[in-house]
């Protein structure tokens, strides 16, 4: 009786051992995604869209990141808007749209005053209706918004792909839209309470899932990879810089991460020398310009470069 019952321990234990096998996780594989990186920015017309989502469809992405859906010269109208939505739900790829600040915050009415808080809810409104992507297949998406307290902000979400953590957030170009004759600059303010929390959502979350990196979506250029004392104005002394706490609160939470950390943003007249695109580093955080209508990102798991630039209009050796 003692041997049958030692017999049947170890087949309990083998069982247990191949079970325990059998659930491991599988490692993280390769992928790639596409960004378009606001080829309308300089007042082309749409069909440079339509190209940037055609051949970013066909490329062998697991989604697309568009940012800005219109250049400053373009009216704000509700028809341009639905006309915008159209074409980047077309995408055969899921379709994540991140806003540029020539979407909303150059708005004026017939008056001659700023709409940009008005034609920001109408984003909202038509573009973040719930949590999915757009696209013929869609992405779940989770969003800002469900947050009580600020859920106002469906323009900035978050997605996870293999053990990568996704996310947009608003970050208009113009100086993160601070407006010094404004007086309190509310919508500046409360948005950038918003974001800081939101920064920290996301690392909270990337660190608590053991996430291999952050990829960051913007308009604007926080400078998180310049030198000590960078500013983005030329007369930072007497300007306030928009993007100051962003890029404090960047950095901060960054050293604290095990994993690496990419900014994309759509800035390409910023890019030294203008050439093609390359993934700047500082530490373990890295800063894309879109100086292309549209680039595919290499995401390798578990490499040393966990991002490079695969291919796009924008190929470049990292």
């Amino acid at each position: 009786m003692m041997r049958a019952a030692r017999r049947l321990l170890c087949i309990a234990l083998a069982a247990t051992t191949v079970t325990a096998h059998a659930a491991a996780p599988l490692p993280a594989r390769e992928f790639q995604f596409s960004v378009i990186g606001h080829p309308l920015q300089q007042g082309r017309d749409e069909a440079a869209l339509k190209r940037a989502i055609a051949e970013a469809s066909q490329a062998d992405s697991a989604f697309v990141v568009a940012t800005g859906i219109k250049a400053a010269s373009e009216p704000c109208s509700d028809k341009l808007y639905a006309q915008r939505h159209a074409v980047l739900n077309e995408s055969a790829q899921p379709m994540i749209v991140s806003l540029a600040g020539s979407d909303w915050s150059a708005c004026i009415n017939s008056a001659g005053r700023s709409s940009a808080i008005e034609r920001l809810n109408r984003l909202r409104e038509l573009f973040y209706v719930d949590g999915e992507s757009l696209g013929t297949r869609h992405l779940a998406l989770t969003r800002l918004s469900s947050s009580a307290k600020f859920r106002s902000y469906a323009e900035n979400a978050h997605w996870e792909y293999n053990k990568v953590l996704f996310a947009t957030i608003n970050l208009p170009a113009n100086n993160n839209h601070f407006r010094a004759e404004a007086g309190r600059n509310s919508e500046f303010e409360d948005r950038l309470v918003a974001n800081r929390a939101w920064l920290h959502r996301l690392f909270t979350l990337a660190e608590r899932q053991k996430m291999h990196g952050i990829v960051l979506f913007s308009d604007g250029d926080p400078g998180v990879t310049a030198e000590e004392g960078f500013s983005l104005l030329p007369s930072f002394r007497t300007k306030q810089d928009g993007f100051a706490e962003v890029r404090k609160k960047i950095r901060t939470l960054a050293e604290k991460y095990k994993g690496k950390v990419l900014l994309i943003d759509a800035q390409r007249g910023a890019a030294a020398g203008g050439d093609a695109a390359a993934i700047q580093w500082r530490d373990n955080v890295g800063h894309l310009h879109m100086t292309a209508d549209w680039a595919e990102v290499r995401v390798t798991p578990g490499a040393a470069a966990l991002f490079s630039i695969k291919g796009g209009s924008a190929e470049a050796p990292q």
